[in-house]
């Protein structure tokens, strides 16, 4: 990836309208997943519109996600992260260990399932060790997560003065990966009221924040890239006004 991928990237996000008047806050560890099918001629990534009557980005397109939660570190998975991808979610952690850089991935995981009724893993003769809430759904389908399949593909520090804030780690799988469905998840009073499946090249072309379409435009250079969990992982952050993007 050139550095003139990565100008273009922050200039977008530099050159974006926000409103920036919020009260300061200490941005909250979350976690969202890309999930990909490539069984097609096109790549396409799933989307989901959140509601409208949501006061946080309403009607918007967005990747499943949500905040970090404690249960998320100790849910147990049929497969561990690959190392190269644990070390990258470790870098510029205040408290690096094995069981937050899990606890990273695992969120999406659990998020994924919660939004959409996607389960991620691989099926079971026996139900996994759960740590009780959400994860009990799991139980019940004896769906695995399986980490190994898990990709890292970019994180985003929300600028300050901005009404939430948080610090996402962006995550990509393959749709083959879904083992189970639960039913009845997505509906006119959920908080996404809708998935689509979109070509990555086109995606952008809904009604998306612009973060997600920077995300995007990473997912679609990792997917020709060949999505080895060793490549780089760009970090966004805003300093002094301008956004950064670093590599992990």
């Amino acid at each position: 990836m050139t550095d003139d991928h990565g100008r273009r990237m922050t200039e977008r996000m530099t050159n974006s309208e926000r409103d920036q008047s919020f009260p300061d806050s200490e941005p909250r560890d979350a976690a969202t997943i890309m999930l990909i099918d490539r069984a097609g001629p096109k790549a396409k990534v799933l989307l989901g519109r959140r509601h409208a009557g949501h006061k946080f980005m309403p009607g918007k397109f967005v990747f499943p996600g949500g905040r970090i939660e404690t249960l998320d570190r100790t849910m147990s998975a049929v497969s561990e992260l690959h190392p190269d991808t644990e070390a990258k979610l470790l870098e510029r952690v205040a408290e690096p260990s094995p069981a937050v850089a899990r606890g990273f991935a695992l969120a999406a995981v659990r998020e994924l399932a919660e939004e959409t009724g996607l389960m991620l893993g691989a099926l079971g003769a026996a139900a996994p060790a759960t740590p009780g809430e959400i994860w009990d759904d799991f139980a019940k389908a004896k769906v695995h997560p399986d980490l190994a399949r898990v990709h890292f593909i970019a994180r985003a520090i929300t600028p300050q003065g901005r009404p939430k804030r948080f610090d996402t780690r962006f995550f990509t799988a393959d749709a083959a990966g879904i083992a189970h469905k639960i039913e009845g998840v997505i509906g006119p009073d959920s908080e996404l009221v809708e998935l689509v499946w979109m070509p990555i090249d086109e995606a952008a072309s809904v009604d998306m924040p612009t973060i997600t379409s920077v995300i995007l435009e990473e997912l679609a250079a990792r997917v020709a890239a060949g999505m080895a969990h060793a490549l780089p992982v760009p970090m966004y952050y805003q300093q002094d006004g301008r956004f950064f993007r670093d590599l992990l």
